[in-house]
């Protein structure tokens, strides 16, 4: 069935350029209507206005979606491709978008607001990597024999789990996409992915690539649609076995109720988070403010591991303070196609009043507005960056995430404070510490509740390092060797040898 497709003309400082994508659902190998033929709006978040609509899915298109997954799974995926041909197919995936990294930088800029050149620099090459990362494991992925007695063979294997169903968030659309869908594929498993509502282009755009680097029709499933619906559908789904979720700490219970209430599919879940900075007195300075800035401003503070609690040791506080609102203050704001743009708009109108709101919260709660605090702009969704100080650990803005370009201050005496400030936080996803003293550098990172913590710099990930949080940021790791754990389930061989009954 012939679904409906849109062309955008870029004509930007950064990227000239056409890029032509179907609006529909990717089911079984080809774009289809949505059976109820409901559509959703893309709005770009520098003005507000539609750049196009696109499909909506609902739990019957993930019922089929689910249907094909399943089918493919079974007669022409899995097991009967050996792991060589996967990682084949993985890293012809990654040829296709390293030829095609200009056009799917832009749209990630075009839908989401982040700059062209962060990511074209960061988010594109981080994508590709992770495809040929996961292409590399794919013909590794092994069991162990285990020693019993003389009279049995034991061994394990590491077989795929069938149908894997990923929701992903909309801060790194096409980042989140491959996290999920690289081992997932590595490991045998057929995938149903839905985008955020808010960013499908580049899930969209994708799909012509899925089938032109050879992958089965029905291997990879994309259905756009709301978290309400297609969300449900595909965490509720008795043919669903896994689902691998990236997103709030609400919608993650949500997605934990849904799967204990139907088939206990297996659930990972990437979940909120309130990172804490600490910086100790004998820092360097110059090289502090750069990785902290990086910690809570990347990608306009819209990350999980936004180091958004910054607790500064007394003596070095006032000097830390005026070098940070320095650099915060010469971070330019504004189109996201711009070659000097560092933040570009937060990603919805939603999102704008929520942080909004957080920094209303703050000033009413007596934390003081050191810079920032208001919109940039008459239009589209920017935020100033903003720092607060003379903040208490009971305000909204020190306990909840507030997912934008917020900073607080909170200044802190002796080691011993600091560590039990910063675990004071239902969270637990990362951290990170600042300081000369290896010894002491090594000690706080140990005695912090997370899951990931960062030593002299921040928001600083590594494809071969396991990243999750603790507590209620998350249940299972993404890359790495331990990403791929969750792909997988563990079967037991018991083969008798001789022994008689």
């Amino acid at each position: 069935m012939s679904t409906s497709s849109f062309t955008y003309q870029f004509d930007t400082p950064t990227y000239k350029g056409t890029s032509t994508i179907s609006t529909g659902l990717f089911i079984n190998g080809k774009f289809v209507e949505p059976v109820e033929k409901g559509t959703i709006k893309v709005l770009n978040p520098v003005n507000g206005k539609v750049i196009t609509s696109v499909a909506a899915g609902t739990a019957a298109d993930i019922d089929i979606a689910a249907r094909a997954a399943k089918k493919a799974y079974k007669e022409r995926w899995g097991l009967k491709v050996p792991g060589v041909q996967r990682g084949r197919m993985l890293n012809k995936l990654a040829d296709l978008l390293q030829a095609n990294a200009d056009e799917f930088s832009a749209l990630e800029a075009l839908d989401v607001g982040k700059t062209f050149n962060s990511a074209r620099n960061a988010d594109i090459p981080g994508s590709i990597a992770v495809l040929r990362y996961y292409a590399g494991w794919a013909d590794k992925i092994q069991g162990k024999t285990i020693e019993t007695n003389e009279k049995k063979l034991a061994y394990t294997r590491h077989e795929p789990i069938g149908v894997v169903g990923a929701i992903i968030p909309w801060n790194f659309p096409l980042t989140m996409l491959l996290w999920k869908i690289g081992p997932a594929l590595a490991a045998g498993n057929a995938v149903i992915l839905k985008p955020s509502e808010l960013t499908p282009l580049t899930a969209l755009r994708l799909c012509p690539l899925f089938v032109e680097a050879g992958f089965p029709d029905g291997v990879i499933n994309i259905v756009n649609g709301y978290g309400s619906t297609a969300g449900q559908a595909l965490s509720e789904h008795m043919t669903v076995d896994k689902i691998a979720f990236t997103g709030s700490t609400l919608t993650g219970r949500k997605i934990m109720e849904a799967a204990s209430k139907t088939n206990l599919k297996k659930v990972t879940l990437e979940l909120g988070g309130k990172s804490p900075s600490i910086i100790f007195d004998d820092v360097d300075l110059e090289q502090t403010v750069k990785w902290v800035s990086h910690g809570i401003f990347l990608n306009h503070g819209q990350a999980c591991t936004a180091g958004s609690r910054i607790f500064v040791q007394a003596g070095i506080y006032d000097k830390f303070l005026k070098a940070f609102t320095e650099h915060a203050l010469s971070l330019k704001v504004g189109d996201p196609f711009a070659r000097d743009t560092y933040q570009g708009p937060q990603v919805s109108q939603t999102q704008f009043e929520r942080i909004m709101g957080y920094i209303k919260s703050g000033k009413e709660d007596g934390a003081t507005v050191h810079i920032g605090g208001e919109r940039h702009g008459n239009e589209g969704y920017f935020v100033q960056p903003t720092i607060f100080t003379e903040c208490k650990p009971n305000m909204k803005i020190v306990q909840e995430e507030i997912f934008g370009p917020v900073a607080a201050v909170i200044k802190f005496t002796t080691e011993d404070e600091a560590i039990e400030q910063a675990n004071d936080t239902l969270y637990g996803l990362a951290c990170s510490v600042f300081t000369r003293d290896i010894d002491r550098a090594i000690r706080v990172a140990h005695s912090i509740e997370a899951g990931t913590a960062w030593i002299n710099c921040h928001n600083s990930t590594e494809l071969a390092v396991p990243f999750g949080g603790f507590k209620q940021s998350g249940i299972g790791r993404e890359l790495g060797e331990y990403g791929l754990e969750n792909y997988t389930n563990v079967k037991a061989v018991h083969v008798n040898i001789g022994h008689r009954l």
